[in-house]
């Protein structure tokens, strides 16, 4: 029996806000002026929406949260072999909150938003590549 219909929608519009995430990022990634905080931030949400397609294509439910690490352990349980890609991406979890408000931190270095933004492709590539090309944005 082929996948349900709203499902392949519902995943495929989790990876596409994921996409637009990572071309948000990578787009300041240009721009004359440093956006690392951003690149950081959209870094991010691309593994975390990314995450939640994965979820919801398996039929796994998942709370509100920004936290990689509780996703990824629910991602973990259905397919182990992302574990040591989830591990270097979890502590992008701070990134959802970390510099988002005057006052906070210091702003990530540029090494590291190149760092969070590479992660965050990675794991959106693998994820992707675990599901049909129809849930593909």
């Amino acid at each position: 029996m082929p996948p349900d219909a709203a499902l392949i929608a519902e995943t495929r519009a989790w990876f596409a806000k994921a996409a637009k995430d990572l071309a948000a990022a990578e787009y300041e990634t240009q721009a004359p002026s440093d956006f690392t905080e951003d690149i950081a931030f959209h870094a991010q949400q691309a593994v975390e929406k990314a995450l939640k397609g994965f979820l919801t294509w398996h039929g796994s439910l998942f709370r509100r949260t920004h936290n990689l690490v509780e996703l990824g352990e629910a991602c973990l349980r259905l397919d182990s072999s992302l574990e040591e890609l989830l591990r270097r991406a979890a502590p992008l979890t701070e990134y959802a909150w970390k510099f988002r408000y005057p006052g906070d931190p210091e702003e990530p270095t540029a090494a590291e938003a190149a760092e969070a933004l590479a992660i965050a492709q990675a794991v959106c590539q693998a994820l992707l590549d675990r599901l049909p090309p129809d849930v593909r944005p």
